[in-house]
């Protein structure tokens, strides 16, 4: 069988999903509790020669990044709504700042000792849909979460990042 680890060989179960976090500059984002998937997908251009059989061929086109969604509970920490407000104004459109309103951001995973053992750099981002104030139930016990929803032009896997001995 084929070792998925190299330094910690007594180790055969992958990392959690449950312990990161989002970085937006070098700060980190505080109270983030959901980072939806980092995917990419490419399109598909089909094409036949004429004397080929039936089967048309598969070519790569061009490649698009899905947006991001970041959940976190509704506290006093200004980030999300600070940046969506980069896009829209209330004020109208001589409010909207247009200098500063992408950024990168930085997701990282971390193993159950809280070292960093995998992260990504996302490049040009910005939001695209802000929820200030998610469905208010008073028969609920849920917590009251806000989200925004970024745009991207790409991610890409800090190779820097290797994998560290475990005790």
């Amino acid at each position: 069988m084929a070792k998925q680890f190299n330094l910690n060989e007594h180790r055969f179960d992958p990392y959690k999903g449950f312990k990161f976090r989002v970085k937006f500059g070098n700060e980190v984002v505080a109270g983030v509790s959901k980072v939806s998937a980092l995917k990419r997908s490419t399109e598909v251009v089909s094409h036949r020669v004429g004397g080929d059989p039936s089967t048309p061929r598969h070519s790569p086109a061009s490649s698009k990044y899905e947006a991001i969604t970041l959940e976190r509970g509704l506290t006093f920490a200004p980030e999300f709504e600070a940046w969506a407000n980069k896009v829209h104004s209330h004020e109208g459109d001589g409010a909207v700042s247009l200098k500063d309103f992408r950024k990168d951001i930085r997701i990282e995973l971390l193993n159950l000792q809280g070292t960093v053992v995998r992260a990504y750099d996302v490049f040009r981002c910005w939001v695209s849909e802000y929820t200030a104030l998610p469905e208010l139930d008073a028969n609920s016990d849920s917590i009251a979460f806000e989200t925004i929803v970024i745009q991207n032009e790409g991610f890409q896997r800090d190779e820097n990042i290797k994998e560290v001995k475990e005790s």
